[in-house]
């Protein structure tokens, strides 16, 4: 299953269910691998919540396959349980 499609199709849930302090650690970790750049992470950062989890998203969704898993098993890490509810799963083996 690609994950860029699974993506989009929990937008909305992740959108209202995702927690501040999540995104923020999703934004730090994504800046980190070099996935966002500086520019796209300030941006997001001065958003409110919900615009700020719809950037997330979306910036990561267009980059494609890889960086989708990328964001799936962050968010697996950091919030198991709306990573659950949200029904998102590895779609390739855990980062090295």
């Amino acid at each position: 299953m690609a994950s860029f499609p699974r993506l989009l199709s929990v937008r909305t849930q992740f959108v209202e269910k995702v927690s501040g302090s999540t995104l923020n650690q999703l934004l730090d970790s994504l800046l980190q691998r070099g996935i966002i750049n500086e520019g796209e992470m300030d941006s997001a950062r001065i958003k409110p919540k919900a615009d700020r989890a719809r950037d997330v998203i979306d910036v990561v969704r267009n980059k494609g396959a890889e960086a989708s898993n990328s964001l799936i098993n962050d968010l697996r890490e950091l919030d198991p349980y709306l990573s659950e509810t949200l029904h998102l799963s590895f779609s390739h083996s855990p980062r090295r």
